[in-house]
């Protein structure tokens, strides 16, 4: 089993200041959580410096992400190293990671810039229940959303400053590897839990 934090951005996002270096040596450092998701607002390009610097420790994985915008609300993909093209809407998004084995994940649903009650008229792989930047009612409303739809639920900080990371996180019955994580979120051999406070280094 491995516990990772699926939501957390770099200063490669418009509206987040985290250095990836900042993000590898948490990573490192940190009692349990030894995985995470770069999932920068519609660009891979945080992804590809912090999985470069990671690759300096053997006991940490990066695992590629992005989260897109779309005119109804953001879509998360995990296992992408590529960007699907615009212009973007949730059908596209949803047909690009299909052709490409990744996972689509609504991002918390019932905040803003999130889909809603729109996620039930589409084929999602999981829901973001447990969003460590949203209120507990919003994170509930997201919850019974991923029930009602039969979906997985995953956790993630939603980190956009240092202070944020390692809120949340998702704990997956796999091994460090992207592929077994991705399948395993699929299956929903998943559970959400809140680290009290974040821990810092």
């Amino acid at each position: 089993m491995i516990k990772a934090d699926l939501h957390v951005h770099t200063k490669y996002s418009f509206d987040a200041s985290i250095n990836p270096k900042t993000i590898v040596e948490q990573l490192n450092a940190h009692p349990f959580i030894k995985a995470a998701a770069i999932t920068d607002h519609n660009t891979l390009e945080g992804y590809y410096k912090t999985k470069e610097l990671a690759s300096a420790y053997k006991d940490i994985l990066i695992i590629p992400g992005t989260e897109i915008t779309t005119p109804n609300g953001d879509l998360v993909i995990l296992g992408t190293t590529e960007m699907p093209k615009e212009p973007w809407t949730i059908t596209s998004i949803i047909d690009f990671a299909k052709e490409r084995d990744a996972l689509i994940i609504a991002a918390h649903p019932y905040r803003a810039y999130g889909l809603g009650e729109l996620a039930k008229q589409y084929k999602l792989d999981a829901i973001e229940v447990l969003n460590g930047t949203s209120t507990p009612i919003v994170n509930k409303l997201a919850e019974e959303l991923a029930k009602e739809m039969g979906l997985p639920g995953i956790a993630g900080s939603d980190a956009h400053n240092s202070e944020e990371l390692w809120t949340v996180f998702t704990e997956v019955q796999a091994s460090l590897d992207v592929d077994e994580i991705l399948k395993s979120i699929k299956k929903g051999s998943v559970k959400v839990s809140s680290a009290k406070k974040s821990i810092h280094f």
